[in-house]
């Protein structure tokens, strides 16, 4: 039981958009043990609507998001169990993005903000360090620089707890398997972003306790930098990471943060589980400063994942599973 004067409840859930599932290679060679009709997001989307309703959320950051299954099925369909949904767009001309839902008897929306990573990493001056340390390698400059990774920022004041303000982060890094040191640097901009918003915010709301949440699908297991960044506070330049492709290595890069996050949901075996590949992906970090786990939803049984070979699948709508928690405001 929701204690809700304190507690919230957090979703992060990449839902696999259509845009990559729609196509002769999915069906075939990416998961061909899924029957094509539950491929079909007419179908998809049923399973994910229901799934959604029955967290009983208080935020849900959503990724792989379709803008038309934005417009037409999420927001019509939460904003009528009290819900108010953002959007926001990938970069390039890529028709799918990230959203982030807030119960608005729970939370005000007092601001957003988006930022095209291969955009922000040349213009903002918080993260010239990066930018200087990286500028003469022409391959990964370039590979960098091509992605159309976004991170977003919904700021959320609680209506049960005047004094608390939310900056509710989210993103989704880029995939692939070679790409630890890009992956790295993307996550170094994430949280550096934040916490430029959140220096700005504390200037103008002098009178709140501002907290970070970041959620997001990393494509990052627990052993990766970007766990070890955002937990500990420093990826060295001694980390393997800056080495997953040679011919890209970067050196002399280390990068810190100064907010002390936590996993929510801890480092579960799986939150994307395909024939091919399976591993802990996703997670709520948290400000461990100003907030506490309360519990965390349980996650599906691996006997529950093969039940039909693999993800996505009749009853599981995503390669993904969503990762759910339930945080507490720390008592000032």
């Amino acid at each position: 039981m929701l204690i809700y004067h304190f507690s919230f409840r957090c979703v992060s859930y990449n839902i696999l958009a259509d845009l990559y599932c729609d196509s002769d290679y999915t069906r075939t060679v990416l998961h061909p043990y899924c029957p094509p009709y539950a491929l079909e997001i007419d179908y998809r989307k049923q399973l994910i609507l229901k799934e959604l309703l029955g967290y009983n959320a208080d935020i849900i950051c959503l990724q792989e998001v379709d803008k038309k299954v934005f417009d037409y099925s999420l927001s019509c369909f939460l904003e009528n169990d009290g819900f108010k949904g953002l959007f926001y767009k990938k970069g390039k001309s890529v028709a799918e993005g990230l959203s982030c839902f807030y119960r608005e008897n729970r939370f005000r929306c007092i601001g957003d903000k988006k930022i095209l990573l291969a955009d922000a990493i040349q213009t903002e001056s918080y993260l010239k360090p990066i930018w200087d340390a990286i500028e003469k390698f022409d391959r990964l400059k370039e590979r960098l620089l091509d992605r159309s990774t976004v991170a977003s920022a919904t700021i959320l004041h609680s209506l049960d707890n005047e004094k608390e303000i939310l900056i509710v982060g989210n993103t989704h890094l880029y995939f692939h398997p070679d790409a630890d040191h890009i992956r790295l640097i993307q996550g170094g901009i994430v949280i550096q972003w934040l916490e430029n918003i959140l220096k700005l915010l504390q200037v103008e709301h002098t009178d709140k306790r501002i907290s970070i949440i970041l959620c997001g699908d990393f494509n990052s297991d627990p052993s990766s930098g970007i766990y070890k960044l955002y937990t500990t506070g420093n990826a060295p330049s001694t980390l393997p990471d800056w080495k997953s492709n040679p011919d890209e290595a970067v050196s002399h890069l280390s990068l810190s943060q100064g907010i002390l996050l936590g996993s929510a949901c801890g480092t579960p075996q799986y939150t994307n589980f395909t024939e091919g590949f399976a591993d802990c992906l996703d997670y709520i970090y948290f400000d461990k400063n100003n907030l506490e786990v309360e519990q965390v939803v349980p996650f599906p049984s691996v006997e529950e994942l093969k039940a039909h070979t693999a993800l996505p699948s009749i009853v599981f709508p995503s390669d993904h599973i969503a990762v759910v928690s339930d945080i507490k405001f720390k008592q000032q």
